[in-house]
């Protein structure tokens, strides 16, 4: 199974629940979507990060107790992001989930909030 390299922080966001990305939602959808191999819609995020956190947490059992303290500032939170980092590294390898079924995106929201809820427009093909 093929790995892929992404950012500390990047990883850190799935397993401590906390945005701490650099690139922000960018790093989350990127990471997940990898793992997932799938291209996620919003809603599909949080089940996304239900299974990747323990496989993370598998791949990288040290990583386990690396939480950022409750109440920093932004500040405070970047200075513990760089020393996680040093210890840790700045960049760590990861494998994709081997057990993620595939979900239609909008089959799924449709599951979420109901049918009458999700209005699918069409949309003409691009010349």
């Amino acid at each position: 199974m093929a790995t892929q390299t992404f950012a500390l922080a990047d990883v850190l966001s799935v397993t401590t629940e906390k945005l701490l990305s650099r690139r922000h939602m960018d790093g989350i959808y990127e990471i997940l979507n990898f793992m997932t191999g799938q291209n996620l819609f919003t809603h599909q995020l949080p089940d996304a990060c239900d299974k990747a956190k323990p496989a993370l947490l598998q791949q990288h059992p040290h990583l386990a107790d690396v939480m950022p303290p409750d109440g920093l500032d932004k500040h405070d939170l970047m200075a513990w992001l760089v020393e996680a980092e040093r210890v840790h590294g700045e960049t760590i390898e990861v494998t994709p989930l081997s057990d993620w079924e595939h979900r239609d995106p909008i089959e799924d929201l449709c599951d979420k909030v109901g049918p009458e809820k999700v209005w699918v427009m069409p949309v003409p093909p691009q010349a």
